[in-house]
């Protein structure tokens, strides 16, 4: 497993569980991540211009952007929600220094999958949670991924049994279902792939008073 980029920021202080659980991302696969280690949570996605703060972001390294992203989510919503607790999230990925984003169409799947194909790339993940506007946590992993070399007829059967899914993540494809059979070999946390840091993520909000296990969460 690479835990090589795993960093966590924990603040000193922890208030007491008094407001609800907000995600801060309109994401399925992450909602259902959470849901299913029995968060109770509500779902308000944040409105932030991700590519005017990716511009900001020196140099654009995955870990610093995923970071970036994921608190301005938290925050935005947080500011929004006094006394909710918000986990803000997002997914960097990288292929030999560039920085990828999602496909805006078919067209634009096709020629990432043609890019990614035969090499390998990097996903970043990182999760935020924050309270009354301010940081609480921020924490990242990442994870390598090789794709096999895949032809241009392998790459447009795919996208024809993939549907819209193919320009739903970031990299043109689900790990949890079809987007398995394009790869040889994924070094790396499952769920980090998915979009999520949910191990560490459940352990910081367990140092906030919010545990699953043991009833510690509202609804």
């Amino acid at each position: 497993m690479d835990t090589q980029a795993m960093t966590q920021q924990v603040t000193t202080t922890k208030a007491m569980l008094t407001g609800p659980v907000i995600l801060a991302s309109g994401s399925a696969i992450r909602r259902n991540l959470l849901q299913g280690a029995g968060l109770s949570l509500h779902v308000q996605p944040a409105a932030i211009d991700e590519r005017a703060l990716e511009a900001k972001v020196p140099d654009r390294q995955p870990a610093e952007l995923a970071d970036a992203l994921a608190r301005a989510k938290a925050r935005d919503v947080s500011r929004q929600n006094p006394d909710a607790w918000v986990i803000g999230a997002d997914q960097v990925l990288d292929h030999d220094g560039t920085v990828l984003h999602k496909a805006a169409g078919r067209q634009e799947a096709a020629a990432k999958l043609a890019r990614l194909q035969g090499s390998t790339h990097r996903l970043t993940s990182a999760a935020c949670l924050a309270r009354n506007g301010e940081t609480l946590w921020t924490g990242h992993d990442s994870a390598s991924l090789t794709m096999r070399p895949l032809t241009p007829a392998a790459i447009d059967a795919y996208l024809d049994k993939a549907g819209d899914a193919a320009t739903r993540s970031v990299g043109a494809y689900r790990l949890e279902e079809l987007g398995a059979a394009l790869f040889d070999r994924i070094e790396g946390d499952y769920f980090t792939i998915l979009g999520l840091p949910l191990l560490p993520l459940l352990a910081a909000l367990r140092d906030n008073g919010i545990d699953p296990v043991t009833g510690g969460t509202t609804s």
